[in-house]
Order: C-alpha cells, then sequence, then structure tokens
C-alpha cells in the first residue's frame, strides 16, 4: 500500500501558455484539488465541518518546477502528510507524469494550512479535526527518497 493519497489529472490546452507549456499557477490549483478530493473520499464527516463553522486557512504553497509538461500529459498528485501540529498541518506533493508505463516526477510541492474556528471578523486557531487527524495517518512521511523515473511495475530506471 502506498503511503500518498493521489488524484489524477489529464493536462488540457486551457492549462498552457502560448508556449505550449504548463502556466505555473495550475500546479498550485492542483494541490487544492488534490486536497479538496482527498476530504471527498478519506474524510467526508470533515466537509460537513467546513460547511458549519470550520476554516481551512492556506497560509504557505510553493512549488518547485523540474521538467516542463504540456497538454494531454497525463498526473500523479501525490499528496503526503509532511507534518502536523495541534492547530496547523502540512503537506508535500509530488507531480509525476505517467508515460508509456513509467512515472517521471516533474515538480514538488509543499502547502501549510490553519484550521481556524469562529465568525470571519473573528477567527482563532482550532485543533486540527480528529476525523482529519485519522484521515491523515496512514498518509505520512516515511522515507525522502526521490522516484526519478520507473516504470509502474516498480522498476527504477536512470534516464
Amino acid at each position: 500500500m502506498e503511503n500518498y493519497y493521489e488524484f489524477r489529472h489529464l493536462v488540457g490546452f486551457e492549462e498552457t501558455n502560448l508556449v505550449g507549456n504548463v502556466y505555473y499557477v495550475n500546479y498550485l490549483r492542483w494541490q487544492g484539488r488534490c486536497r479538496e478530493m482527498f476530504l471527498r473520499d478519506r474524510a467526508p464527516a470533515v466537509l460537513a465541518d467546513l460547511r458549519d463553522d470550520l476554516k481551512l486557512f492556506t497560509l504557505k504553497v510553493d512549488c518547485e518546477f523540474m521538467v516542463e509538461i504540456g497538454a494531454f500529459d497525463e498526473l500523479s498528485i501525490r499528496m503526503r502528510l509532511e507534518d502536523l501540529t495541534q492547530t496547523q498541518i502540512g503537506f508535500a506533493f509530488d507531480y509525476v507524469r505517467l508515460r508509456d508505463g513509467f512515472e517521471e516526477l516533474v515538480a514538488r510541492g509543499r502547502q501549510r494550512i490553519a484550521c481556524m474556528r469562529g465568525p470571519n471578523t473573528d477567527t482563532k486557531p482550532t485543533r486540527v479535526p480528529e476525523p482529519l487527524r485519522a484521515a491523515l495517518a496512514n498518509f505520512s512521511i516515511v522515507s525522502s527518497a526521490p522516484i526519478h523515473s520507473r516504470n509502474l511495475a516498480g522498476a527504477v530506471h536512470d534516464d
């Protein structure tokens, strides 16, 4: 079993610039989408809490680009738990291109969120909800070994 949550995405023309490569802001959008799908798939109780009083504030995002990608590239955006405090969550994202049975790491990103409660004019930090803590438990970073290129069966290849 993998220690990441995976969101698959097929790049469209609307996500590319005039040169034909993916516009950088889309990587950050995909982080948010991956996080949303994680909540839907693994922590649906948190969605009800978000409709009530819980707020997830994004404090910081970053992305390091390694290889250009373009329209119709198939991506696996892989989210892992990097750290968890009483009120904040740190996520790590690997953007992996899937092509011809091989995987290629094309970018890496990070995101830090804070859990808050209260009206918009008076929000205060709150503990990460227990259902979210439980859902994240299986996705903690165990090893930081880089992924270079490997086929889907797991054999490593140096390009």
